[in-house]
């Protein structure tokens, strides 16, 4: 498989934080409000200690986007806003490959994750993440800069988008920086049993083939 997917939340009006996003407020000034959905799903809860919480669809599909990946991509920015609330033992239980300009050494924490930072491009970070993962898939977890890099290269190969119905206003948006080509994507599947709208999308193939047959 190997395929490379990201899963993200977003509002109604395209953003996935909230402003002045940061260590203070990882998901920007409330931003918390999309993925209010997430934390009452057992799924979620399991993979932070705690007991409890809601079954279901939802809950499945959490634990499956976290199951199926080998290991995670992700952006230095989301790193330094995501690190201190994910705190000693973060869900990810995986290698987690972080884009950054300035190598430094590896972050290691307890329950099996281990950031490791790639200072020599999406590609290269990309190639460490699947020798990682192995035969399972790499999950790109943000922020948007690093989602849109991989849009822009034809490196996504499945978008998972949760549409949370509230306006944020302003904040980080996902599709600001993709271009100017009109690009028409195929939804694999949608369904909405919370309020939220999950969409399975998926680029034209024209547009994909970063990952290896």
């Amino acid at each position: 498989m190997d395929h490379l997917f990201a899963d993200v939340s977003m509002s109604l009006d395209g953003f996935i934080t909230g402003p002045d996003a940061g260590a203070e407020h990882p998901l920007g000034v409330g931003g918390e409000r999309l993925h209010q959905w997430v934390y009452g799903l057992a799924s979620w809860r399991r993979r932070h200690g705690l007991p409890g919480g809601a079954v279901g669809p939802e809950s499945d599909a959490l634990e499956e986007s976290f199951e199926r990946a080998g290991a995670f991509l992700m952006g230095y920015g989301m790193y330094l806003s995501g690190s201190a609330a994910w705190g000693p033992r973060p869900p990810f239980r995986k290698p987690v490959f972080v884009l950054t300009h300035t190598p430094r050494e590896p972050d290691v924490r307890a329950g099996g994750t281990t950031f490791l930072f790639v200072a020599d491009g999406l590609e290269n970070a990309l190639a460490r993440a699947r020798d990682a993962a192995g035969m399972q898939d790499v999950s790109l977890t943000g922020g948007a800069d690093v989602i849109q890099q991989a849009i822009r290269a034809g490196l996504l190969d499945e978008l998972r988008l949760h549409i949370v119905p509230v306006l944020l206003g302003s904040g980080t948006r996902l599709f600001e920086h993709i271009g100017a080509e009109h690009v028409d994507w195929e939804a694999g599947r949608v369904s909405g049993a919370s309020g939220t709208v999950h969409l399975t999308l998926r680029p034209p193939v024209h547009r994909r083939g970063g990952h290896r047959a």
